[in-house]
Order: C-alpha cells, then sequence, then structure tokens
C-alpha cells in the first residue's frame, strides 16, 4: 500500500508540473488511474485532498485557480518549485564527502553515494579526500544489530514498535510497546530513546540486548516527542554518560579495560586486584555486572546493592 500511495504521489506531482494550465480535479481523475480506481466520487475526493496536502507538507508549492466558470484548477509551476543553484566550496563539498563514508550500513551507504553522485552531477568540486590520501584511518559507525534499520525507519516515520527485550539483569527478554524517538550511538553501541507505553515514561534501549524481530505497529504516537536536545541528553544519562557521583572499585589486575579508560585514579593493591575511582551516573550497576567476578563494589553503598541485587536476578533466571 505505501508503494501504490508514492506512484500516486508522484503520479499527481508530475501532472500538475507538467501542465501549462490549471487541471480540474475532473481532469486529474481522468488521467491518473489509481483515481479511475477510486469506488465514488466521495471516495475520489478524500484521496485528493490527501495527496495535495501530503504534497504540499513535502515542499510542493501547488496553486489554486478559479476560472471564468467557477471551477477549481490546480497546477505547480515549475518556476515555483525549482530549488536555487547548490554552491559549495571545496571544503564543504569535502565535508559531504567524508559524512558520506562514515556509514557502513548498506541503505544509508546507497542513499549517500547517490547523493554526492548528483551533487557532482550539478558541479560540486571534487575534493581531495584527505583520509585517502594521506591516511590508513576511515570514520566508520558501526551498525551490526538487525535492529537498527527497522528503528530507524520508525523513528523517521513516527510508527509504533513492539520487540522483545532482554534487560542486563534478567536471562529472559520481555514484550516492549515503544514509541521510538531517536537513535544515538555511545562508546560504540546503539541506543533507541523513546516513550514505554505500558510503564508511561520515556525509557532508552540499547539496540544489542533487542532480541527476535522489531515489528511496526499502526496508530499515531500518544506521548509528545521532545526536541533532539532533551533526547540527547536522555540517552547520554541513562547510558551513564552524565557524571553526578564517583565510585570505588577493586577490579581484578589485567581485566576491565573500558573501567579502566573512565578511571580518574588507579591504585595497585598488590594482592593481584586495583582499585579504580570511576565517575558515573546511572546505568553504572548494569554495566558492572557484565564484568561479573572481576568486579567488587567498594562503596557507594547503594551502587553496590544495585549490582548484587542484578547478579541474584541472573542466578535465579
Amino acid at each position: 500500500m505505501a508503494i501504490a500511495k508514492a506512484e500516486r504521489l508522484m503520479n499527481l506531482a508530475l501532472c500538475l508540473l507538467g501542465t501549462r494550465r490549471p487541471l480540474s480535479k475532473r481532469e486529474l481523475r481522468e488521467s491518473i488511474e489509481a483515481y479511475l480506481e477510486a469506488g465514488s466520487d466521495d471516495s475520489f475526493n478524500r484521496m485528493f485532498e490527501r495527496d495535495k496536502d501530503d504534497l504540499r507538507e513535502l515542499g510542493l508549492v501547488i496553486e489554486t485557480v478559479e476560472n471564468l466558470d467557477g471551477d477549481t484548477g490546480y497546477l505547480a509551476r515549475r518556476d515555483s518549485n525549482r530549488l536555487p543553484p547548490i554552491t559549495l566550496d571545496a571544503e564543504e563539498a569535502a565535508a559531504l564527502g567524508l559524512a558520506a563514508k562514515v556509514w557502513q550500513q548498506a541503505r544509508l551507504a546507497g542513499a549517500a553515494s547517490g547523493a554526492l553522485q548528483k551533487l557532482r552531477a550539478a558541479g560540486m568540486p571534487e575534493a581531495e579526500d584527505a583520509y585517502e590520501v594521506h591516511s590508513a584511518l576511515e570514520p566508520r559507525i558501526p551498525v551490526h544489530e538487525a535492529a537498527f534499520e527497522p528503528l530507524m525507519l520508525a523513528c523517521r516515520d513516527r510508527r509504533p514498535v513492539t520487540f522483545d527485550y532482554r534487560k542486563a539483569n534478567s536471562a529472559r527478554a520481555e514484550q516492549r510497546q515503544v514509541e521510538p524517538w531517536t537513535l544515538e550511538c555511545w562508546r560504540g553501541h546503539w541506543y533507541l530513546a523513546g516513550w514505554d507505553r505500558e510503564r508511561g515514561a520515556e525509557r532508552v534501549f540499547r539496540l544489542s540486548r533487542i532480541t527476535g524481530k522489531v515489528r511496526s505497529r499502526a496508530g499515531a504516537f500518544s506521548a509528545e516527542v521532545p526536541d533532539v536536545v532533551t533526547v540527547r541528553e536522555t540517552v547520554e544519562s541513562w547510558a551513564g554518560e552524565t557524571a553526578t557521583r564517583t565510585a570505588r572499585i577493586r577490579l581484578r589486575a589485567g581485566a576491565g579495560y573500558p573501567l579502566r579508560s573512565r578511571a580518574t585514579a588507579v591504585r595497585d593493591r598488590g594482592d593481584g586486584w586495583d582499585e579504580l575511582e570511576i565517575p558515573y551516573g546511572h546505568g553504572l550497576d548494569a554495566w558492572l555486572v557484565e564484568f561479573g567476578p572481576d568486579v567488587v563494589v567498594e562503596e557507594p553503598a547503594d551502587l553496590r546493592a544495585d549490582v548484587v541485587d542484578r547478579l541474584r536476578a541472573v542466578a535465579k533466571d
């Protein structure tokens, strides 16, 4: 159905752009097959009005003209719908080329490559690629999770989703009903921020803990979507990026290098363990559980209790 609607919108846009005079609803209905198949005049009128509104929302300037007989016609003048010339200097072209190489995910890579080809055909300067000429390094955003693409599309289209999610302290997955807001990459892991319908609150989900397929659901969002800045701060906070306290932990020597990279102080205890001080926010308890017996929390007491509770929950499952 989505493909049929896209084809119908494209045909309507071509008709409106290709005419030199306003076309009436009757003429448009006779020119577009999907409109001819409409069961009644009321069905056609509703379909046409929705399509016209969708095209205007996409940016097409559609004029409504009334002739001498009082009939209403529609057209989209080419001069009103022509983009201004795109002019980029060498540095801007280099930035676009670099951004196009960031994505490894196939769908995004194809779209980025196609956009660059169109810009170059329009006269965008060919910029020297510093990453190819002078360095073996190349920027990448890894996307290994199967849930990434359906969630990216659901965020774009504002569609609710359901998926099975395994929390860090549980061996079994639970179904979640989520209104997806945005995806954020933090420390090599992807997170989804959105509204959890069952819990009635915003939540953040790590994509690597989503099991099975992500399924789209019909209907509109029930909660207001925050602006981008607010959502990003939520993702960083739930992922532990926003440090509000300091924890003191014991870490087995030679283990836990991600924890060591965050430590503000490291002391060799001389018994095969090191003592670390780590600034942290929300979510450190779930992260510490992943290191199993190589980590022991010394303080604060509430963090220690949270880690113990998570370990017991995993052992029970």
